[in-house]
């Protein structure tokens, strides 16, 4: 391990352990919530049988703490680092002992507020971390890299600040393979192999996922030569420039000279050396060269490498008489073996720096080595692993001792498999997505599937004005109770899909959902249909107002994931040091958080 500056300090296993047993103590009672479905909200009632407050109440109140909390974003940070390492809430009462209903909303948002990732004081800030990676040593950065011309600003978000992080680890680590799992379309791998020139495998579990990323590798290759092209046509332009520039300036000298001439001493014409009608390229040229070529290259030698095709010295940009010819005492023959050495070193260092799509489905079990025949030692990576593949990255690196890090974002938590989900359900599974570590194993903890989609909601799109479908939604919940009373189906296999969008009004909508379900709409008049929307309008706001304490409280949820799995790590041996960093902007990415982990150096 390249020694930089030491890493940053991490919450030990004790600390992340204190809270989340508080965390898990405002989970127990609030969990009904988040485990409610939307579908089902006026079929069973949900409203009267969780809340025990007005609907307008609960948005006002979370209208109002969302304003506050934009105007004091820490608000919640002090009670959270009062509380330490104790896992005891100093919380007013936030649901009623005996109904389990929720009585004081204040008390909710506040408790929901204190229990997210970035208030509980489990994250390591990024900057921090890439400062103590990096030591001393520049960043690598390429100007002419615009990776937003061929990726949506989403992807190009995610892509740049993940590939920053993974080549500082990398350095840091000595390593230079890295594997992506569930590459996708390869974004990620394109870019650590084209920017930072690392040996990537991309493993995907699409066939047509690898295809594609393998077609468009070959066009991103391409476009990056046109921008290093095209830095080497500036840079070359600049100097034939400067050099006729100083070419002319010296002819006006040299004139000035002539006309002077007959005027001096013989003496004085014979102090005159050649020299000093030739352009002075020791001088203001070459050191305007050279900086206009550290302004373009500030990378590596070894990313240097990558880009050989395009590569150039000051002696390619200064005119051929600036420099002394070696021609007289270099054979030929001698000149040409060795450019051919040149480049054959250059192609084979070259080869080093490819990305290589794979497909193949990874479990927790999955042998690398029948996969990748070359492994050696490397980082695994995966930008929004879905599901169980995120937690499987995670064992997979604490069980293979050619993988020295990990940097791991996962999302789709609704995918997840839970072992304590369907306790009386027989299952031979052995490894499941939740939970991981030992506290919430041995309490045999479960989450539910409702509260798993709950925590992919996104409260800070939400504080920014991209609020929830609401009408789409109880169109739905309206739909679910007229299929319940009027054809006798509680529980429905199929689904309606996004029918809302393509439906010119509420009758619409209906006649389309029971068609695509398979019912027979003529039983339904008109007038039915509209009495149940007639019924259910003035509660839409009871919708309403729940949907926004599931936003409120989805931070939670995945905050119980992820602690799930940094305490795993932690519990892991071998594992020198293990941190969770926001590394995208939430408004931008709702899944901003990555765990990683490097292992003792051996």
């Amino acid at each position: 391990m390249a020694a930089s500056c030491p890493l940053p300090v991490t919450p030990d296993l004790p600390t992340l352990r204190a809270k989340l047993h508080g965390l898990l103590r405002f989970l127990r009672e609030a969990l009904p919530i988040s485990n409610a479905h939307t579908v089902d909200f006026y079929t069973e009632s949900v409203w009267e049988q969780l809340v025990d407050l007005p609907p307008e109440t609960v948005l006002a109140v979370l209208r109002r703490s969302a304003a506050e909390a934009e105007a004091q974003p820490s608000a919640a940070r002090p009670l959270a680092e009062a509380q330490g390492g104790s896992d005891s809430t100093d919380f007013p009462k936030v649901f009623c002992e005996t109904s389990q209903k929720l009585v004081s909303v204040e008390a909710f948002a506040l408790a929901a507020k204190c229990y997210s990732v970035q208030n509980l004081g489990i994250c390591t800030p990024l900057e921090q971390l890439l400062v103590a990676l990096r030591g001393n040593k520049k960043q690598r950065t390429d100007k002419n890299v615009k990776p937003d011309e061929f990726m949506n600003l989403k992807k190009s978000h995610e892509v740049q600040a993940m590939s920053e992080l993974i080549s500082s680890v990398a350095d840091y680590y000595g390593v230079k393979q890295i594997i992506d799992l569930g590459s996708g379309k390869g974004y990620l791998s394109s870019f650590l192999s084209l920017k930072y020139g690392l040996k990537v495998y991309g493993i995907d579990s699409s066939n047509t996922n690898t295809h594609g990323a393998e077609e468009r590798n070959r066009k991103l290759k391409k476009h990056w030569r046109v921008y290093h092209r095209r830095s080497k046509l500036d840079v070359s332009a600049l100097a034939l420039q400067t050099a006729k520039e100083r070419k002319l300036q010296d002819e006006i000298e040299c004139n000035a000279y002539a006309e002077g001439v007959g005027n001096s001493s013989t003496a004085n014409q014979e102090k005159m050396s050649t020299s000093d009608f030739l352009p002075d390229f020791s001088g203001s040229v070459i050191s305007n060269i050279r900086k206009q070529m550290e302004n373009l290259h500030v990378h590596s030698h070894r990313e240097e490498n990558l880009y050989f095709e395009n590569a150039f010295s000051v002696r390619d940009l200064l005119p051929i008489n600036a420099i002394e010819s070696t021609s007289s005492q270099t054979p030929k023959r001698k000149m040409l073996e060795t450019n051919k050495e040149r480049r054959k070193v250059t192609s084979k260092s070259n080869e080093s720096n490819v990305y290589s799509p794979l497909t193949s489905f990874i479990t927790a079990d999955s042998e690398l080595h029948d996969i990748i025949k070359d492994l050696e030692d490397c980082l695994m990576v995966g930008l929004h692993t879905c599901g169980d593949l995120a937690p499987n990255t995670l064992r997979i690196f604490a069980s293979k001792s050619e993988i020295k890090g990990v940097c791991s974002v996962g999302c789709c938590y609704h995918l997840l498999s839970e072992e304590f989900e369907n306790p009386h359900k027989e299952c031979t599974q052995e490894k499941w997505g939740f939970p991981m570590c030992r506290s919430l194993k041995e309490g045999r903890w479960c989450c539910g599937r409702n509260a798993r989609m709950s925590a992919c909601l996104a409260l800070e799109r939400v504080a920014v004005g991209q609020g929830l479908p609401t009408e789409s939604l109880f169109y739905r919940a309206v739909l679910q109770d007229i299929i319940k009373d009027c054809y006798g189906i509680t529980k429905c296999d199929r689904h309606v899909g996004k029918l809302y969008s393509k439906s010119s009004s509420f009758l619409d909508y209906v006649r389309k959902s029971l068609k695509k379900l398979g019912l027979d709409e003529s039983k339904l008049p008109e007038k039915v249909i509209m009495d149940y929307y007639e019924k259910y309008k003035p509660r839409m706001n009871e919708l309403e107002a729940f949907n926004m304490l599931k936003v409120v409280l989805a931070p939670c949820i995945e905050t119980l994931i992820l602690l799930d799995r940094l305490c795993y790590l932690k519990e892991q041996e071998d594992i020198a040091w293990s941190a969770l960093v926001k590394l995208f902007d939430p408004v931008k990415s709702p899944r901003c958080y990555a765990l990683i982990a490097l292992k003792k150096p051996q």
